[in-house]
């Protein structure tokens, strides 16, 4: 069976500190300094002094004499204060890094700033990333950024930035109503009418711009957020009839696999294994079966989100076990090997329009992925247990998402190692209650099973 997740240690930063003349870089994290100090003996020849003794007696000394016995009470005196002054270079360092003479300006990557900021704006949520990776027209994604980042304002405490919202609404609202025949020319003819509706919405519906607007003039935090997230739903449903399709096209090498080209949601019945119930939903009785939905995303995954939904749709996960452990649920990688197509590692990076393949991301060069694995619920392809270039060609799981066991920038230590290619969007709330042995009774492909291009036989 395929191992879920790699195998990921965390070194703690090293030091290495050293007398050079010449700095240089040799670790992750290493600090080199010399102090001056003239090596050169000095030897003149001085007349005799009287010199006073700490009993108050005093001693014939020649000058000479004096400094040797001074430099001996001082070369332990100069040892505590480099000493000192490494731990306060160090200390710096921590709190702010600081350019030290002769270091090379990359000392400090810019790009470190993803892996060590609290602020890194990866999506939190499936919802978000999944509107995030839909191929839209720039004007919706100028206004689908400036609304999205009223999202991080909310969250500061206490004086909340209002007049910053509201010039981000304002402008959000100028951008749809001057580029309204730009937006609207972006939807396909036969979904026009579905747009105009849509459009109206965005602009003056209960929960569209100019609603949202007058909360933000309210102050009112909990209707600005309820506002914002209706807005946002309204941004999504009209960029995904501006994306009927792939924005980019496969290599050669892989035009005869199974390939989903938008987006599909697949409903999994689940059931215990040892015979018992999974928790009420509000008021309501214990369930035998629960029910989890998954987007999955082929705008930035087509190959692994084809080949997941064939997989689907020929029944190969019915009656499938799971497997589970703190981070992850796993398909049972023992059942269906001669089933679906060894896929290439499939990952989107963010900010380009096709993904990469068979190649990891470097988060610490700064290299974010379309689709975050730090995401609970993330539904990811297992890795070939022959090669981490190829995903398994049928074992997938949900990853369980903990920051607390994330690295610094609440990053999985593990991102941008997999073929995330989905979320879960309806019971996610259930995934901690699984256990191994219980039982995927059934899954199948609810909406947009016409969006599955499936190889033509040969």
């Amino acid at each position: 069976m395929a191992v879920p997740l790699s195998a990921s240690t965390f070194s703690p930063i090293s030091f290495s500190l050293h007398r050079s003349s010449t700095p240089q870089l040799t670790s992750l994290f290493t600090t080199r300094f010399s102090l001056p100090h003239n090596r050169r003996q000095i030897s003149p020849k001085f007349s005799p002094i009287l010199a006073k003794k700490d009993n108050g007696s005093m001693e014939l000394v020649t000058v000479n004499n004096y400094c040797s016995k001074l430099k001996a009470w001082m070369e332990p005196q100069r040892k505590q204060f480099e000493s000192a002054f490494t731990a306060i270079v160090i200390f710096l360092q921590l709190i702010s890094p600081l350019p030290l003479p002769g270091h090379q300006s990359w000392f400090v990557p810019s790009a470190e700033a993803v892996l060590y900021s609290p602020e890194t704006k990866i999506p939190r949520t499936g919802e978000l990333a999944l509107r995030r990776a839909i191929p839209a027209n720039t004007n919706m994604k100028a206004i689908q950024d400036s609304l999205e980042d009223i999202s991080y304002l909310l969250r500061i405490p206490q004086r909340k930035p209002y007049g910053t919202m509201e010039g981000n609404v304002k402008k959000a609202l100028k951008i749809a109503v001057d580029k309204k025949e730009s937006i609207l020319s972006s939807t396909p003819a036969d979904l026009r009418e579905k747009g105009d509706v849509l459009y109206a919405s965005l602009t003056d519906g209960e929960g569209g711009l100019n609603k949202l607007l007058n909360s933000i003039k309210d102050k009112d935090a909990d209707k600005i957020s309820v506002g914002l997230s209706t807005t946002l739903d309204t941004i999504a449903q009209l960029e995904l009839l501006q994306a009927p399709g792939l924005s980019f096209l496969l290599p050669q090498q892989y035009s005869n696999y199974p390939r989903l080209a938008g987006r599909a949601v697949v409903e999994f019945a689940i059931e215990k294994g040892d015979g018992s119930t999974f928790s009420p939903e509000a008021a309501g009785q214990p369930r035998n079966t629960a029910i989890i939905q998954v987007v999955v995303d082929g705008y930035s995954a087509p190959l692994t989100a084809g080949n997941f939904a064939k997989l689907v749709v020929d029944g190969v996960y019915d009656g499938m076990k799971l497997n589970c452990t703190d981070q992850a649920i796993l398909s049972d990688g023992a059942v269906g090997k001669d089933k679906g197509y060894i896929t290439p590692l499939e990952i989107m990076p963010s900010g380009q329009f096709e993904p990469l393949y068979k190649t990891t991301l470097s988060v610490q060069d700064g290299e974010l992925p379309v689709l975050p694995l730090s995401v609970y619920g993330s539904v990811v392809m297992a890795h070939n247990p022959d090669s981490e270039e190829y995903s398994s060609p049928n074992q997938f799981f949900f990853y369980l998402y903990d920051k607390r066991n994330a690295g610094l920038g609440g990053l999985s230590f593990d991102e941008g190692q997999f073929s995330v290619f989905g979320y879960t969007t309806k019971g996610k709330e259930t995934l901690s209650e699984l256990k191994t042995g219980d039982v995927i009774r059934s899954a199948k492909v609810i909406e947009g099973q016409d969006r599955l291009v499936l190889p033509k036989e040969s």
